[in-house]
């Protein structure tokens, strides 16, 4: 196996960024890149290849790896991803890994429950704990209804301090290449609160076309989610993490980068500018 050691600059690679093509590890990848450390992309289609569901491939992902990234897809809440991330941080240590990061679930049970399991495999660790992101209105499931003019969610006039991808990564690769950050849970919000009726009429104006917001049943969500293909399972789970629990800011960008976290209409300008939402 590959020396994991610190080097004379204190680095420990390469470091290895399970969902890598996702939303937050894509970015986590790039800024990594960009600073000369040597990754490792965990997914399907890397070379190892990397599958949540084919513990076989866990191995060679990691073999000589100083950090992790963990992302669990779908979601810390689906059944079963408690035991794959216990699984996984348990093989890491005994492989030689020494840092763990991973990215939680903000207001969410089965979130903490993976936490505990990352704290107690034996590495230094950090959680990054967040909720809704910028970029699921322009990067996910909810670009096409944005496209259509209609965000539809099960979901009243709770507040959400919705977080930028960036912020997270940001906050990721700190944890993973600083010293200072070992034994931190780092909860992430953007600056303010909004309703999904806010994020509406906040899309409305960059976008310059009405964009409204309609409130389902959890049944008549759980029908979306299967007609844009995704699991029938986030019905209950939005249902649970957007019942309020979670209208409230922390600091967590603040106190892990020492500055302010982005705001949403930053974000909404930005994107728009891309044409993304046409």
């Amino acid at each position: 196996m590959t020396d994991t050691s610190p080097t004379a600059s204190g680095r420990l690679e390469p470091i290895l960024v399970i969902g890598g093509t996702g939303k937050t590890g894509s970015r986590v990848v790039r800024r990594l890149v960009d600073a000369g450390r040597e990754v490792r992309v965990g997914s399907r289609s890397a070379q190892p290849p990397f599958d949540w569901e084919d513990r076989t491939t866990w191995p060679a992902a990691l073999d000589g790896v100083g950090g992790v990234y963990i992302s669990y897809y779908p979601d810390l809440g689906f059944p079963g991803a408690v035991d794959a991330v216990a699984g996984l941080s348990e093989l890491a240590v005994a492989a030689g890994v020494e840092r763990l990061v991973l990215l939680s679930g903000r207001g969410e049970e089965a979130a903490r429950a993976a936490e505990k399991v990352v704290e107690a495999a034996g590495a230094a660790w950090t959680i990054v704990r967040c909720s809704w992101f910028h970029q699921n209105f322009s990067e996910s499931f909810f670009l096409e209804p944005v496209l259509a003019g209609e965000i539809a969610l099960p979901v009243g006039d709770a507040g959400e301090p919705f977080v930028d991808a960036d912020d997270i990564a940001d906050v990721a690769v700190a944890a993973l290449t600083e010293d200072g950050h070992a034994g931190e849970v780092y909860e992430l919000t953007g600056p303010r609160l909004l309703t999904f009726a806010d994020v509406a009429q906040e899309l409305s104006a960059v976008t310059g076309r009405e964009i409204r917001y309609t409130r389902l049943t959890r049944e008549q969500f759980a029908d979306m989610l299967r007609e844009y293909g995704q699991p029938a399972q986030f019905a209950e789970l939005f249902d649970t993490i957007l019942d309020g629990r979670n209208a409230g800011l922390a600091d967590g960008v603040q106190r892990a980068l020492g500055r302010q976290p982005k705001d949403f209409a930053g974000y909404a300008r930005a994107t728009s500018a891309t044409g993304v939402w046409g």
